[in-house]
C-alpha cells in the first residue's frame, strides 16, 4: 500500500483551511444544517462545530430533531429524527422517520464568486425528505447574504421544470419513484433525476443578536397537502433568529402563507473546552542544573543511593497522579514507566513527569526516557534531552521545540527496569453513577436508562486484571422498548436488549479476567475470559501489529461467545457462536481515524464494518459507521443494514479535570444483523493515546 500517496489524497479532502470567512454567520434552518429556514445556503457551519436543532411548524404536524456535525471544513453531516402527523390520511398513526444528510461546499467565496455547495438530503432513509441541490451564496458588505440554487426531489416540486441534466443523460428527466420503503438503502439512481426547480433568498443580519430571513422555497409539501392538514398558499417564508451567546440560538418563522413554526438549537465546539488548561495545580517549576555540572559523568551514590532515588521518585510522581512502575538509571540515562491516571493528554502527563525529573534527577543524568504504559503494556518511548527541557522552558514556541528535539520510538526491552513499588491499590472500587443514552432509536426519540454502577478491579499483575460491574438502573425507559418479533431464519441477539433491560435489574455488567501482553516489538496481545458483556460471555483473544512509525494498525481478533440469562446473573442459555474479525486502522491527519473490520457478527452473518471517527486532542470524538453483512435486507428489517453516528464527550471539558466520558449513539434500531460483541480493552483504543500520532496532535500540552 503507499501510504504516503493515500495520506496525501485524504489530506486534500479533509483540509481544514479555508480561503475565506466561510462560517461567518452560518444559521441552522428547520432540518437542522447550513441553511435559511426550508432551504439550504452554501456556506458552512465552523470546523468541528456540532449543532442539536429541534424544530417544529404547524400545530406539531412535523416535529424534525436533527444532529449535525462538520465533519471538517467543507464537509457536513446530519442526522435527523422526525414525526410526522397526517402523512398519508388524516387519522392514521404519525410516521416516526430516520433521514441523513450529506453536504460539500466544492468552491469557496471570492471577492467574485460565490461559496458554492453539492449536497443530498434524506439518502438513507425512507425518501420522505428526498431531495439533491447545488446552491451559491455570496455575501455583500457584513450583514447581507444572498443565496439561489437548483433543487431536485422535493426542492424540485414547486414550479418545477425540465431537468438540465437531461442534456447530458435523457434518463436523468425521468421522475424517480422517491418511495424507498423501509430505508437505509443507497438508491443512487434516484439523485439527481425528474424535475429541477429554482430556490433562494436572503439574510440580513439587524446586528450580533438579530438575523431575518426571507427565502422562496422549491418543495410543494405535495403530499401533505394532499391530506388537506397542509394549504401551501405560497412559495415564501419569513423568519428571525435570536443568537444572544455562540451556544445556542432560537428562530421562528412564517411558512408557505399558512403555517408558523419555531426551532431552537444548542451549539458544540469539541475544539474549545471550557477550561482550555484544566483547573488542576500548576506544574513544578523546572530545576535548572548549573552549567559546570551539566556534563558530570556520575554522581554521588552515597549520598543518593539507587534505592532511595527509586522510593523518591515515586512518592513525587504519585502526587501528580503519576503511578511509577518501573525505573532503569545509569550515571547519564534514567528510563521510566509509568501510568498516567489524572491527565486528558498524555503528553501533559510526559510534561509533568519530565519537570519532576529536572527536580529530583541527578545532575550527571541527561537523558529521559519516557515510557507510558497502559494496562501493564508500553505503547511508545519518548526520549527527550534534559538541557532542553532546561533551556526552552521559557522560550518562545517552546512545545514545538521539544518535540522537534525528542525522538519517539517503539519502548526498549523489560532488560535493565527495577520494578517499583507501587503506590496505586491493586483493589480499587468506587460507585459511579451512569447514563446510558441512544437518540432516535426507533419509535422513541430518546431511550435511556440512569443509575448507579458499583465497580471493581484488582491488578494481579499490571497486565493481568480482574474487573467486574454490577448495575442498578434508577430511572429510565429502556426496558419499556417492544420486543421485535424474529425476521427470516436469523438467530436473535441484539432484538433481544429490551428483555435484558426488564429482567436484568439489578445485574452483572461485566465480569472478566484480561491478559495483556507486548510478545513482539510493535506487536501485542490481549486475551479476555468471562462475562464479557451485557449480553454475552465467552472468551476473546486478540493480537494488534501497531508500529510506532506507521498510521497504519492491523489486528485479529477470535471470540467464543454465548448467550447470557436474561437477568444478568450467572446463567447462561443455549445459543452460542465463533466469532471474530480482521481489522485495519489508519490514523489520518487533523485526528481522523479510519477502520475497516471483516468477519463474522453474533447472528453468524459475514460482512464488513466501515467507520471514521474524528477525535479532538481534548477528547471529543464525533463518528460514522456502516455494517454491510450477507443478511438479506428484509431479513434485516427496518433500516436495512446497521448505521450510524457516536459522540463521546470527555467530562474534563466541561469540568477541567478528571478522564472519564459519556457516551451517547445516533443509529438505526438495533438489529441482529452486524451485530458485534462489545469486549472492554480493545487493544488499539487502549494504545492509540500513546502513539507518536495522537503525542504529535496534543504536543502543545507539554508544559501545562
Amino acid at each position: 500500500m503507499n501510504t504516503a500517496l493515500l495520506r496525501s489524497a485524504v489530506a486534500v479532502l479533509l483540509s481544514t483551511t479555508a480561503a475565506n470567512a466561510q462560517d461567518s454567520w452560518s444559521h441552522y434552518d428547520l432540518f437542522g444544517g447550513s441553511g435559511m429556514i426550508d432551504m439550504p445556503i452554501a456556506t458552512s457551519m465552523p470546523d468541528g462545530q456540532i449543532g442539536v436543532t429541534a424544530g417544529v411548524f404547524g400545530p406539531a404536524d412535523q416535529i424534525r430533531l436533527s444532529f449535525n456535525f462538520q465533519a471538517f471544513d467543507r464537509f457536513g453531516a446530519t442526522l435527523r429524527y422526525s414525526r410526522i402527523d397526517n402523512y398519508f390520511l388524516p387519522g392514521l398513526e404519525p410516521i416516526l422517520d430516520h433521514s441523513f444528510d450529506l453536504h460539500y461546499r466544492f468552491l469557496d467565496e471570492t471577492d467574485v464568486l460565490p461559496a458554492m455547495t453539492i449536497g443530498v438530503r434524506d439518502i438513507m432513509g425512507t425518501g420522505l425528505y428526498a431531495s439533491e441541490y447545488i446552491v451559491a451564496t455570496k455575501t455583500f458588505g457584513d450583514n447581507l447574504r444572498v443565496t439561489g440554487g437548483l433543487g431536485w426531489g422535493r426542492m424540485g416540486s414547486y414550479n418545477g421544470f425540465d431537468n438540465p441534466l437531461g442534456a447530458l443523460n435523457p434518463a436523468m428527466s425521468e421522475r424517480p419513484d422517491r418511495d424507498w420503503e423501509l430505508g437505509g438503502k443507497l438508491e443512487l439512481d434516484q439523485l439527481f433525476r425528474g424535475d429541477a426547480a429554482l430556490f433562494g433568498g436572503l439574510e440580513y443580519r439587524l446586528n450580533d443578536t438579530w438575523t431575518v430571513v426571507a427565502e422562496y422555497s422549491s418543495d410543494a409539501y405535495a403530499r401533505e397537502e394532499s391530506t388537506g392538514t397542509f394549504t401551501h398558499r405560497s412559495p415564501f417564508n419569513f423568519g428571525v433568529t435570536y443568537a444572544p451567546s455562540d451556544m445556542y440560538n432560537l428562530s421562528a418563522y412564517a411558512l408557505y402563507g399558512s403555517e408558523i413554526g419555531v426551532s431552537a438549537t444548542i451549539v458544540l465546539d469539541p475544539k474549545t473546552p471550557q477550561f482550555p488548561s484544566g483547573i488542576e495545580p500548576a506544574p513544578v517549576p523546572v530545576s535548572v542544573r548549573p552549567e559546570s555540572t551539566r556534563n558530570t559523568e556520575t554522581w554521588d551514590r552515597s549520598m543518593l543511593p539507587d534505592t532511595m532515588l527509586r522510593t523518591l521518585m515515586t512518592q513525587v510522581l504519585s502526587a501528580e497522579g503519576i503511578d511509577l512502575l518501573a525505573l532503569e538509571v545509569s550515571d547519564r540515562v534514567m528510563r521510566l514507566r509509568y501510568s498516567n491516571n489524572r491527565y486528558r493528554s498524555e503528553v501533559q502527563a510526559a510534561g509533568r513527569v519530565a519537570r519532576i525529573l529536572t527536580q529530583v534527577a541527578p545532575h550527571s543524568i541527561e537523558t529521559f526516557i519516557l515510557e507510558p504504559v497502559f494496562n501493564g503494556i508500553p505503547a511508545s518511548a519518548i526520549r527527550l534531552n534534559r538541557s532542553d527541557i532546561e533551556d526552552l522552558e521559557n522560550e518562545p514556541g517552546a512545545a514545538e521545540a521539544i518535540y522537534d528535539r525528542a525522538v519517539i520510538s517503539h519502548a526498549g526491552q523489560t532488560e535493565g527496569l527495577v520494578e517499583t513499588a507501587a503506590t496505586e491499590p491493586r483493589f480499587t472500587w468506587g460507585i459511579i453513577p451512569y447514563v446510558e443514552m441512544t437518540l432516535f432509536d426507533g419509535d422513541t426519540p430518546v431511550r435511556g436508562d440512569a443509575g448507579i454502577d458499583l465497580k471493581a478491579e484488582y491488578r494481579i499483575r499490571p497486565n493481568l486484571i480482574l474487573s467486574g460491574a454490577i448495575r442498578k438502573s434508577l430511572f429510565g425507559n429502556a426496558a419499556d422498548a417492544p420486543v421485535e418479533p424474529p425476521v427470516g431464519d436469523a438467530p436473535q441477539v441484539r432484538t433481544l436488549a429490551p428483555l435484558y433491560a426488564q429482567e436484568g435489574d439489578p445485574a452483572l455488567q461485566y465480569l472478566t479476567l484480561s491478559y495483556y501482553g507486548n510478545p513482539a516489538p510493535n506487536v501485542y496481545s490481549r486475551v479476555t475470559a468471562g462475562y464479557l458483556e451485557r449480553m454475552f460471555g465467552g472468551v476473546s483473544a486478540e493480537l494488534l501489529w501497531m508500529p510506532v512509525d506507521s498510521p497504519l494498525a492491523l489486528g485479529v481478533e477470535l471470540n467464543y461467545a454465548v448467550q447470557r440469562d436474561f437477568d444478568l446473573r450467572l446463567g447462561f442459555q443455549d445459543y452460542s457462536i465463533v466469532t471474530g474479525h480482521l481489522s485495519a486502522y489508519y490514523e489520518f491527519e487533523n485526528g481522523f481515524q479510519g477502520q475497516i473490520d471483516v468477519g463474522r457478527y453474533l447472528a453468524g452473518d459475514w460482512g464488513a464494518t466501515f467507520s471514521l471517527d474524528r477525535e479532538f486532542f481534548n477528547g471529543w470524538r464525533v463518528g460514522a459507521y456502516f455494517t454491510v453483512t450477507d443478511m438479506p435486507f428484509e431479513d434485516f428489517g427496518e433500516g436495512s443494514f446497521d448505521k450510524g453516528v457516536r459522540v463521546t464527550v470527555p467530562l474534563d471539558w466541561a469540568t477541567g479535570r478528571g478522564r472519564q466520558v459519556l457516551g451517547a449513539s445516533l443509529a438505526s434500531p438495533s438489529r441482529d444483523g452486524g451485530a458485534r460483541l462489545g469486549v472492554q480493552g480493545r487493544l488499539y483504543d487502549m494504545l492509540e493515546d500513546g502513539q507518536p500520532s495522537r503525542l504529535s496532535d496534543g504536543w502543545g500540552r507539554f508544559w501545562r
